[in-house]
C-alpha cells in the first residue's frame, strides 16, 4: 500500500513540475527577453531579401531598417520586439518592464518608423515581408495598443504610418489572392491571417475582420482530409495542417468547428492519436532548426483546437505539451540560426497555453 502512495506521489510531483514548466515565471521572462535584447542591435550576420531597384538601395541593413534591422533579418526582429512587449505587458511592475519600456522608447521614434515606412514605397518593395512580417507587426501593434504604457508612451502612434501601409497592402491583397498558400515556412496564408485577425480584433477594424474571416472561409472552409501524415517537411516551422485549424477554430462556432474538423483532421479523434515531435540533427543550419520552431507552432495550435473539441481536450494539450518540452532546452544559449527566433515561438506556445487552458 505504502508503495503506491509513493509512486501516485511521485507521479502527482512529475505533474506537477511539468506544469511549473509549461508556464513563464519573470526568472524565466527575463532569460527569454534577453535573446531579442542581444540581437536586436546585432546587424550582421543579416538576410536583407529585398529587391534593389537602382544603386541607392545598396546600403547597410542599419540605414534601411533603423528600428528592425537586427536579429537576423526584419521579421524576426519585429517577433523580438512583440516577445518584449508581451513579457512587458505580463510583468508590468517589474524592473524587466522598465528596462523594455526605455528600449521601446528608443526604437520607435517618428524618424526611425518614417525611414521604415520609405522602404516599403518603391513598387518592387511593397510585397516585402508578405505576408508573414506584415503579421508580426500587426500582432506588436495589437500588444503595444494593449498595453497600460502605451497611453503615456505613445508607440501605436509612433508606430501608425507603418501599421497603416502595411494594412492597406493586405486589404489589396487579399481579394487578390485566389488560392491559399499552404506551405510550412513564411509565406503559409493561414498563418498570417490568424496573427492578422488578432490585430483587426484589438483595434476593432471591423471591415479588415470581415475580410480576413471571408477569405478564411473562402480558402479552407470546403478542406477535407488534410494529410498530416504527410508531415513535417524538411523545412518547416508551421504546420500546414494544424494552422489551418488553429485559424478556424479562431472563426467559426464551436459547433460548427467541430464538424468541420471531423471532416478535415477525422485522426485527431480518434482514441490513440499520436503525433511525434519534429526532430532536428543539425541547429547550425538555419533550414534544418526550423524543426524547432515547428514543434512550438504545433503546441499553440494544438492549445487552441483542444479548447473547441473538450472530449479530446486533456490528450492534445499532453501532445502539445510534449511538443515545447522536446524543444525548449534550444531557446537560450543555442546557435544564432535558432536562437534569433526560437524564444518568441516558445513565447508564443506558452502564452496561449496560459490563455486558454484552464488547470
Amino acid at each position: 500500500m505504502k508503495k503506491w502512495v509513493l509512486i501516485i506521489l511521485l507521479i502527482s510531483q512529475q505533474a506537477l513540475s511539468q506544469q511549473e514548466e509549461m508556464g513563464i515565471t519573470l526568472q524565466s521572462a527575463e532569460k527569454l527577453v534577453q535573446v531579442p535584447l542581444d540581437c536586436i542591435e546585432k546587424e550582421y550576420p543579416n538576410k536583407l531579401n529585398q529587391v534593389l531597384s537602382d544603386s541607392t538601395h545598396l546600403q547597410s541593413p542599419r540605414d534601411l531598417h533603423p528600428i528592425f534591422y537586427g536579429c537576423f533579418d526584419w521579421h524576426s526582429s519585429v517577433h523580438g520586439h512583440w516577445l518584449m512587449a508581451k513579457m512587458m505587458n505580463k510583468f508590468p511592475d517589474s524592473e524587466l518592464a522598465k528596462k523594455i519600456i526605455n528600449v521601446f522608447d528608443r526604437q520607435f521614434s517618428i524618424p526611425n518608423v518614417q525611414k521604415e515606412l520609405l522602404y516599403f514605397q518603391p513598387k518592387l518593395n511593397q510585397s516585402f515581408e508578405r505576408t508573414y512580417g506584415w503579421a508580426w507587426l500587426l500582432k506588436l501593434y495589437a500588444e503595444l495598443h494593449a498595453s497600460p504604457f502605451n497611453k503615456e508612451h505613445q508607440w501605436t502612434d509612433k508606430l501608425q504610418s507603418l501599421t497603416d501601409q502595411v494594412v492597406k497592402y493586405y486589404k489589396l491583397f487579399l481579394p487578390k489572392l485566389l488560392y491559399p498558400i499552404r506551405v510550412g515556412e513564411h509565406t503559409n496564408t493561414a498563418f498570417g491571417l490568424s496573427l492578422t485577425l488578432d490585430y483587426a480584433r484589438e483595434v476593432k477594424d471591423l471591415e479588415f475582420e470581415n475580410l480576413i474571416v471571408e477569405r478564411a472561409k473562402t480558402y479552407y472552409l470546403e478542406d477535407v482530409n488534410c494529410p498530416l501524415n504527410w508531415e513535417p517537411s524538411g523545412f518547416d516551422f508551421i504546420s500546414p495542417c494544424l494552422q489551418e485549424a488553429e485559424l478556424m477554430a479562431k472563426i467559426l462556432e464551436q459547433k460548427s468547428f467541430k464538424n468541420w474538423m471531423k471532416d478535415y483532421l477525422p485522426q485527431v479523434f480518434e482514441k490513440e492519436f499520436i503525433l511525434e515531435p519534429g526532430k532536428v540533427l543539425d541547429r547550425t543550419d538555419g533550414k534544418l532548426v526550423h524543426l524547432d520552431g515547428l514543434n512550438f507552432s504545433r503546441a499553440w495550435c494544438l492549445y487552441r483546437i483542444a479548447t473547441e473539441i473538450p472530449k479530446h481536450e486533456e490528450e492534445l494539450i499532453h501532445i502539445a505539451d510534449q511538443h515545447i518540452m522536446t524543444s525548449q532546452a534550444q531557446v537560450i544559449d543555442s546557435d544564432y540560426m535558432g536562437s534569433h527566433w526560437l524564444a518568441t515561438f516558445m513565447v508564443y506556445a506558452l502564452e496561449t497555453r496560459a490563455e486558454l487552458i484552464k488547470e
